[in-house]
């Protein structure tokens, strides 16, 4: 694997969630407009919807800061924003007791296996899992987020660009050969 050049932190902005269940399409929607921002090189966005296997692969590709945008339940108001330091306990929903099963890889069991899966493959974990989450109104089936959670993304944007500028600063630790 090569390195991006300038020696900064690779990052990977994963967007979750089912977007035929209302509100938890938040995260997919949010990666949809950071897709149009003039991020970095050494940034990725990417569109992981419900497929946990293929967030799985993505992490041990070597990134050192991974960043998850999620619809969250914290008990807040709607359309409220979460930033949620996940590097030390990986404590996200779905993510205990979870079998290695491919049609249950939940973002939070992917989390929860990332040590195992990083030893099997020799892959490096990053350094630093962030979740970006938005409490939701509605998770009800059918397309479309609510208004509260709709309004909420533009400042999740900002969220998630911030915390890019913030990390990028930070070089890699992870050596990669050119």
């Amino acid at each position: 694997m090569s390195g991006n050049g300038d020696g900064a932190a690779r990052i990977l902005v994963a967007g979750i969630g089912n977007i035929f269940l209302g509100d938890d399409g938040f995260g997919v929607e949010t990666v949809r407009r950071l897709a149009r921002e003039d991020l970095p090189p050494h940034v990725e966005v990417a569109d992981i919807g419900v497929r946990g296997v293929h967030l799985a692969y993505q992490v041990l590709d070597g990134w050192d800061v991974l960043v998850l945008v999620d619809a969250v339940g914290r008990g807040a108001a709607p359309g409220t924003l979460h930033l949620i330091d996940a590097t030390a306990d990986r404590a996200l929903p779905g993510g205990a007791g979870v079998p290695l099963d491919g049609h249950r890889m939940t973002p939070g069991a992917v989390l929860a296996l990332l040590d195992t899966l990083c030893a099997g493959t020799g892959a490096t974990p990053p350094r630093r899992i962030a979740l970006v989450g938005c409490e939701p109104a509605c998770l009800d089936e059918g397309i479309g987020l609510s208004p509260q959670v709709a309004a909420a993304v533009p400042g999740a944007v900002r969220m998630v660009t911030e915390l890019v500028d913030r990390e990028s600063a930070l070089p890699s630790p992870i050596r990669r050969t050119p």
